[in-house]
């Protein structure tokens, strides 16, 4: 099943095909903060800012999460180059 981010119950995202896919995304967008340690992990932790979530969902017809996957990665790697 696919993933994508949420916002207040609206999909703002592609679909995705992991969980960890949106993730990076979400990351890369800066809405992943760090926030402190409670009593049962030691370090920070990861959570999404405000009110975004990360929820599985039914890709749009025609839409293909592989390729959304793909393309994100393409354009991170250019950002990386386009940075250097």
């Amino acid at each position: 099943m696919p993933y994508a981010l949420f916002c207040n119950d609206a999909q703002i995202s592609k679909a995705y095909p992991d969980e960890s896919d949106v993730w990076k995304l979400a990351q890369r967008s800066g809405l992943v903060v760090d926030v402190s340690a409670d009593d049962d992990r030691h370090g920070p932790r990861r959570v999404l800012d405000n009110d975004y979530k990360i929820k599985p969902c039914q890709a749009a017809q025609g839409e293909d999460p592989a390729g959304n996957k793909a393309e994100a990665e393409r354009q991170s790697r250019m950002e990386l180059q386009l940075n250097s």
